[in-house]
């Protein structure tokens, strides 16, 4: 960071003062299928949506570390708060690629807010000065707060191959599917939208493949070492930070309810004196460890590549994969471990616990965090195969 950004530990301390608020509206966000308009306006006031924003639009272009431990913050408070600024930081990185001019439009503001997709759901074709897109993207955390949105498509041009391309495309071009029921994250808000014969100007889209490999049209921000990092292991280290966060949460609602539970037909007369608590919070606590182990690695090979501006092997590729998997899968662990010893108290709607073993859940079936989907990822890397996904 630059003299006149705010280091690590003032980002940090405004996350954390973040977190009363977040929980305040945790039961609205959940009940409204969104996060509240307030708790969004708190995290711009804090800065949370300039952490991979360029410096010269007054963003803070923090290092990966940051955004693991800001976004195990936020989850304390909310998780579904939590998800969608880090889901911001994916396309703000995204974004950053685009040429220079582009970027003045879309960085008109320092909060800007982006939501965006990897998954190439829609197709494109040749007009006149650009692109015409149609198709429907799901799953869009934030969409409903942002401006702008990183679409994926397939172009399609005569007398060449099928090309996937990533575009920058005004929320206001594209029609919003208010499709946003689930069981967990259910206060992200994450609809899906649709393009229906949406224009998109020859210098606002790119080839994907370029982008995953952290090669973008930007001349400002060559001399940045964050932008120069493939595409799935800044995805990654951006996001594991809410399941890392969301074990914590567990572990914090857990111990605040211990010396006031009993256990019922047990004659405890605090929960905390049963050896099985002292086996259980012990078992949590280490995978909690063993969870931030895996993404603080993640995180730190992330910083450690892009300050050394070197190429990536593919062995560092698909680790970084399976960091994220392994501390997803220790995360929802540890959650199950306490959301199991919490009792039958804590399926009432207004005790945490069952809305963090939801959200963690919902978490870890994402396509690119699944720990199986990762591991298998990195068990064919071990087994002496190439991995058979792009998205490495």
């Amino acid at each position: 960071m630059t003299n006149d950004q705010p280091g690590r530990a003032e980002v940090l301390r405004r996350a954390s003062e973040l977190v009363p608020t977040l929980r305040k509206f945790s039961t609205w966000n959940e009940e409204n299928r969104r996060v509240h308009d307030e708790a969004v306006a708190a995290l711009a006031d804090a800065g949370i949506f300039r952490l991979r924003t360029p410096t010269r639009y007054g963003g803070y272009e923090c290092d990966t570390r940051t955004l693991v431990d800001v976004a195990a913050t936020l989850a304390r408070g909310d998780g579904s708060t939590a998800w969608t600024a880090s889901v911001y930081w994916i396309p703000t990185w995204m974004a950053s690629h685009f040429p220079d001019h582009v970027q003045d439009q879309v960085f008109a503001s320092p909060d800007a807010r982006i939501c965006g997709t990897l998954s190439p759901s829609a197709m494109a074709a040749p007009a006149e000065g650009g692109i015409v897109v149609n198709g429907k993207w799901g799953f869009i955390t934030g969409a409903l707060h942002s401006r702008w949105q990183v679409v994926i498509a397939v172009l399609i041009a005569p007398e060449a191959e099928p090309m996937p391309v990533i575009a920058l495309v005004p929320t206001a071009d594209l029609h919003i599917v208010d499709d946003w029921h689930t069981s967990g994250l259910k206060g992200t808000g994450s609809v899906s939208t649709v393009a229906q014969d949406v224009f998109v100007p020859q210098d606002r889209f790119l080839p994907l493949g370029a982008v995953l490999q952290g090669q973008g049209a930007s001349q400002a921000n060559a001399a940045s070492g964050i932008y120069q990092v493939p595409l799935l292991p800044v995805a990654s280290a951006s996001s594991v930070g809410v399941a890392l966060g969301l074990a914590k949460s567990a572990m914090d609602v857990f111990t605040q309810r211990l010396a006031d539970r009993k256990i019922t037909y047990t004659d405890y007369a605090s929960q905390r004196e049963a050896p099985i608590t002292h086996l259980q919070l012990a078992e949590a606590a280490m995978l909690i460890d063993e969870a931030e182990f895996h993404a603080h690695r993640l995180a730190g090979t992330v910083d450690r590549k892009a300050a050394e501006r070197a190429e990536w092997t593919m062995p560092e590729r698909v680790l970084a994969r399976a960091d994220m998997g392994a501390a997803v899968r220790r995360s929802q662990e540890a959650v199950e471990v306490l959301a199991n010893a919490s009792g039958g108290s804590s399926i009432y709607l207004d005790n945490p616990m069952q809305r963090i073993r939801r959200d963690i859940q919902a978490l870890s079936m994402h396509a690119l965090m699944h720990p199986d989907t990762n591991a298998e990822l990195y068990g064919r890397l071990l087994s002496g195969l190439g991995p058979n996904t792009l998205y490495v």
